[in-house]
């Protein structure tokens, strides 16, 4: 498989889907394409990039492509048995995947106004009242999935899986901007930064040489 992502300090769904493989366990060529440089209107325009228009990431194996951050996750399930990724019980799986689907489609105004840097990590200051809105609503849904289905594991839903990996841009967004979060909320957000598919990841950010201005403010309107 060769899995093809934009910069780790910035791409929030290429790290979804960079996570997704790890998760997987599967061997996985990596393939880093440096955003907005001076050779992205080109780089996008070659094939490899053609099933996606264009966008990151894209997941290529033999003649199958998957190009969702989303979609990935669900290739990756059915390729290593509907085990690693989702819970086993019906009711927790169906939440997991709710979650999953929400994330996914929502959210704009937190993805919009503080956008993923993980460099960076600014002095607090208000958010915007849709902001504050889908805090409340993230701060809810991990709230549910722990106390119903976290048991003693760390994690959403116990271990490590799908919903963990779709809300891990959003676990370094809050820490960027200095975003407020319940004391269960920072626990959780500990047990992602920890893990150690999340800092290979950070480090590798960390080593990036590559600088998009325009995600380099505390606010991105």
């Amino acid at each position: 498989m060769k899995l093809i992502i934009g910069n780790k300090a910035y791409s929030s769904w290429s790290l979804r889907g960079w996570l997704a493989c790890k998760q997987s366990g599967l061997p996985f060529e990596e393939v880093v394409v440096p955003l907005y440089d001076e050779n992205w209107d080109k780089t996008r325009e070659g094939a490899e990039f053609a099933p996606s228009s264009g966008k990151v990431p894209i997941l290529w194996d033999d003649d199958a492509v998957v190009w969702d951050s989303l979609a990935i996750v669900e290739y990756l399930n059915d390729k290593t048995g509907n085990t690693l990724f989702w819970p086993e019980a019906p009711s927790a799986r169906a939440m997991a995947r709710s979650m999953a689907a929400e994330m996914h489609s929502s959210f704009t105004a937190l993805r919009r106004k503080h956008s993923m840097n993980i460099r960076q990590v600014y002095p607090a200051s208000a958010p915007d009242q849709d902001v504050l809105q889908d805090l409340a609503r993230i701060m809810e849904l991990w709230a549910q999935a722990r106390a119903r289905f976290g048991g003693e594991g760390e994690f959403l839903f116990g271990t490590f899986g799908a919903v963990d990996i779709m809300f891990a841009p959003v676990v370094t967004r809050l820490v960027t901007y200095s975003l407020p979060a319940p004391r269960f909320a920072q626990a959780y957000m500990l047990a992602v930064l920890q893990h150690p598919f999340m800092q290979d990841w950070i480090a590798g950010a960390q080593a990036e040489d590559w600088v998009i201005e325009q995600f380099e403010s505390p606010i991105t309107a």
